[in-house]
């Protein structure tokens, strides 16, 4: 694998990322990795010194420090992996939105379920807001053609959610038993949260099987247990 010239270590000890470095990284990457002309077996040195070189050619960025190819490639490592989970958690708090709640409820409870699953605040949803409507990036709700790979996997971060708020709720209801009323609503919680995770252990089972081999019956499960997610 060719990689573009190493650069010493002091000169990779720059400053902390910008709002607006983000952003011109975003865009160069889109660029460089949907432009027609690369080919797809493009090396990867080929490949980020082309975004190294937009980057540092921007006129937004015009008196910044220019970054190396290996700062530009370590950043967008951590902008993707971040966001794709971010993404994750956005779409699990707009499938609990409550009635009356307004994007900033729905977001503020996305920033609340990252924080509880992953333990680290999401400090990049600025990137987020770049490239939420990429293809790569959309919503991981479920398309209209059936069952797909996206959707197993979407299946899976979710049932693992589950799983871990319900044995928040049986600790929670271990430490409080003799708060009768509350304790009464968080059982029903329970309970829900329960057969949700029974309906998508079925529903786990049914994606893993090869469509082809699916029976109709199966295939109205499918549909009747994803509506009902939804």
């Amino acid at each position: 694998m060719e990689h573009p010239p190493q650069t010493s270590q002091t000169s990779l000890q720059r400053k902390k990322w910008s709002i607006k470095e983000d952003v011109v990284l975003i865009s160069a990457w889109l660029n460089t990795s949907k432009d027609a002309i690369m080919s797809t077996d493009q090396k990867a040195g080929a490949f980020w010194k082309r975004i190294v070189d937009y980057v540092n050619a921007s006129p937004v960025l015009s008196g910044a420090v220019p970054r190396e190819w290996s700062q530009c490639k370590q950043r967008w490592g951590r902008i993707n992996e971040q966001v794709c989970k971010f993404v994750g958690c956005y779409e699990a708090a707009v499938r609990e939105q409550a009635s009356g709640q307004n994007e900033n409820d729905v977001m503020k409870a996305a920033h609340d379920i990252f924080f509880n699953d992953l333990g680290i605040k999401f400090t990049l949803e600025h990137c987020w807001r770049e490239l939420r409507f990429d293809q790569k990036w959309k919503s991981l709700g479920v398309p209209k053609e059936g069952p797909k790979r996206k959707v197993r996997k979407l299946q899976r971060w979710w049932l693992r959610r589950k799983v871990r708020r319900f044995g928040l709720l049986v600790s929670r209801l271990a430490k409080q038993p003799n708060a009768r009323g509350k304790g009464y609503d968080e059982i029903h919680s329970m309970l829900a949260v329960k057969k949700e995770i029974q309906q998508q252990k079925v529903l786990e089972r049914l994606l893993a099987k090869d469509p082809t081999h699916l029976s109709a019956k199966e295939i109205t499960l499918i549909d009747k247990l994803i509506s009902e997610m939804i």
